[in-house]
């Protein structure tokens, strides 16, 4: 594998983690929100991700991530009773994301430090092209 061809995989991680960085910041924003029927009601969203096997395994080095999109969760939304709210509907209840606080701290966490694994992976690409080079010189 050529060293550049670790460039081109980091960056595709660093890029991936982002996507899942921004989607986490997202439900985050938006866990405290409220709202008076099912539809409008933000879900949570998360990415989906993918390596370019494939490609690899066709002959060509190195395996890429993919964000094949963004989904939204399948967990039921919290409900919860406030007849007195002003966005409360017909029977009292009003409707708050199904985002947990929690598990989005530790999203964040993951991939804040999958994000730094891969700038230090480039950099030490880029430490090992540079010494390469200076042997070229000598």
């Amino acid at each position: 594998m050529s060293l550049y061809n670790v460039f081109d995989i980091a960056g595709s991680g660093m890029s991936a983690q982002q996507v899942r960085l921004n989607t986490t910041a997202s439900n985050m924003a938006n866990a405290n929100s409220i709202s008076s029927s099912v539809d409008q009601t933000y879900r949570a969203r998360h990415p989906v991700f993918a390596t370019a096997l494939e490609q690899a395994q066709q002959g060509r080095e190195g395996a890429k991530v993919q964000v094949l999109g963004i989904v939204e969760s399948d967990a039921p939304l919290n409900v919860e009773y406030a007849p007195h709210h002003p966005l409360s509907d017909e029977k009292g209840y009003i409707y708050k994301p199904n985002v947990n606080i929690m598990e989005e701290m530790a999203n964040m966490i993951s991939a804040s430090r999958s994000y730094e694994t891969n700038v230090q992976v480039a950099d030490a690409a880029k430490q090992m092209v540079s010494r390469t080079l200076m042997l070229g010189q000598r």
